[in-house]
């Protein structure tokens, strides 16, 4: 097979500045990928670009090296005040501004360009001083810039730049609304330069691209498929009580040192999880619960090879850029093709080779003719051999609940009537305690109301209705 990673254009054959082609160096990068070959040529003439390019493909370069050049070449006006930034860089997940800002750190670390990070989960305080501060650069996602832009932490009035990353994922995640509002606080299309890269060039997002960005040209590989190339792609049928035996059996004879197991729930990856860990895999769970301090120590330590699985639900299947995961495995089939391709995406990245294996069980095999049209093509079918499957599992340990250190609750929330005693005790000693009250007020003479002097109010009977007799005349 030939390497479509790469092209024959050379870095070097375009006219960049010194400090941008120094962060190449830095970076290892020689040839462009297809897509920048492609993107490049217009953006850095200063024109608007529309690119279709699958995750991993080189777009992030494209887009970073194209913001360097630009800013570099066109000074700031005078006039321009700290908090006031000169590009914005927006993309729909917190792990995906991550990678950017990470790979602008290495592209633009000879320019001398301020870079900002604003995502939700963490560091408040810390990143709204960082932009209060000034920064040239702010790379984010959308919830988090709007909510420091609506305090007036920066202004985007001299924004020069303007990228859209994974923009087909804006119109999933419902950020479409919070898109347009910062779109519309800045400079007019003619006045800045814009770019935009997707998965899919839909008419949605071209309407997006037309109705924001000046007359952008569009920029498509001509053999880009919508699946990765370098993707071997297969698929089982498992009924659902085969489908662990399997993951653990294909697990065993594939001997994956990095792979990801993506499932549809939160319940069914803990499940999943449970299985692999009593049976000696180490294994790492990420799912949308898993604060972000948390989800970037376990991504960190996925990396470095502590972990050999992550089973994630589908917060992790767009913005991860992790080296050589070499199979991921469709525990669950998703329910639409673009997360299908998403998924798979994170193998074969680079120019490498990987696995994508999916289970069309009982449950979520009727969504396979949806993804197989999306894709374009039948993924191979492989048969569920019971030599395949592993048959010496240990179940999963139960874990077991820590006991509660407080005094028992009722079933409103609030402390019982006692702090000792198990189950509902408190809760009849307290009944008893009423009906022992209820009793001595009623041995009381007749002539003290019930409740007066012990500080409650008197009780009030229930007076019956007299019965009438016949009907009632008028007076």
């Amino acid at each position: 097979m030939t390497d479509q990673h790469v092209s024959d254009t050379h870095f070097a054959s375009f006219d960049l500045p010194d400090p941008v082609r120094q962060g190449l160096t830095d970076a290892g990068f020689t040839h462009c990928t297809p897509i920048q070959g492609l993107a490049l040529p217009p953006a850095l003439e200063g024109k608007d670009v529309a690119g279709q390019a699958q995750t991993g493909t080189g777009k992030t370069a494209a887009f970073l090296i194209t913001v360097f050049t630009h800013l570099l070449r066109h000074p700031a006006p005078e006039q321009r005040r700290p908090n006031q930034v000169r590009a914005l860089i927006l993309a729909p997940t917190r792990e995906l501004a991550i990678q950017i800002h990470k790979d602008a750190m290495v592209l633009g670390s000879h320019t001398g360009l301020t870079l900002g990070l604003a995502y939700g989960g963490t560091d408040y305080e810390k990143q709204r001083k960082q932009l209060s501060d000034g920064v040239d650069i702010l790379i984010g996602t959308p919830g988090r810039i709007i909510d420091y832009f609506k305090q007036k932490v920066f202004d985007l009035r001299q924004a020069q730049t303007l990228v859209l990353d994974e923009a087909d994922r804006m119109f999933d995640l419902g950020f479409i609304k919070d898109v347009r509002f910062l779109l519309r606080r800045m400079p007019p299309p003619t006045e800045r330069q814009s770019m935009l890269f997707s998965a899919t060039l839909s008419w949605r997002v071209m309407e997006l691209a037309y109705e924001h960005m000046n007359n952008p040209a569009k920029v498509q590989t001509q053999d880009e498929q919508v699946t990765a190339e370098r993707v071997r792609q297969a698929i089982y049928y498992p009924a659902n009580d085969q489908k662990i035996p399997l993951l653990l059996g294909l697990m065993r004879k594939l001997g994956p040192e990095r792979s990801m197991v993506f499932v549809n729930t939160k319940h069914g990856a803990e499940k999943v999880t449970a299985w692999l860990e009593g049976n000696g895999i180490r294994v790492a769970l990420l799912s949308g619960d898993v604060p972000q301090r948390k989800r970037q120590s376990l991504l960190a330590k996925f990396e470095q090879s502590e972990y050999q699985v992550l089973v994630a639900t589908d917060v992790a299947a767009r913005g991860l850029h992790i080296p050589d995961v070499s199979h991921v495995f469709n525990f669950d089939l998703p329910q639409s093709g673009e997360d299908y391709v998403h998924r798979i995406g994170r193998t074969g990245r680079a120019g490498a080779e990987g696995d994508a294996i999916s289970f069309a069980c009982e449950d979520f095999a009727f969504h396979l003719p949806e993804i197989e049209e999306y894709i374009g093509f039948k993924i191979d079918s492989e048969m569920t051999d019971h030599a395949i499957l592993a048959t010496d599992l240990e179940p999963p340990k139960r874990r077991q609940r820590k006991p509660s250190s407080g005094p028992p609750r009722g079933r409103s929330g609030g402390r019982s009537g006692s702090s000792s005693g198990p189950g509902k005790q408190p809760r009849a000693r307290q009944r008893s305690d009423q009906e022992s009250t209820a009793g001595s007020q009623a041995a009381k003479p007749q002539g003290e109301p019930s409740g007066e002097g012990n500080g409650k109010p008197p009780r009030r009977r229930r007076r019956r209705k007299p019965r009438q007799e016949g009907p009632a005349t008028p007076s």
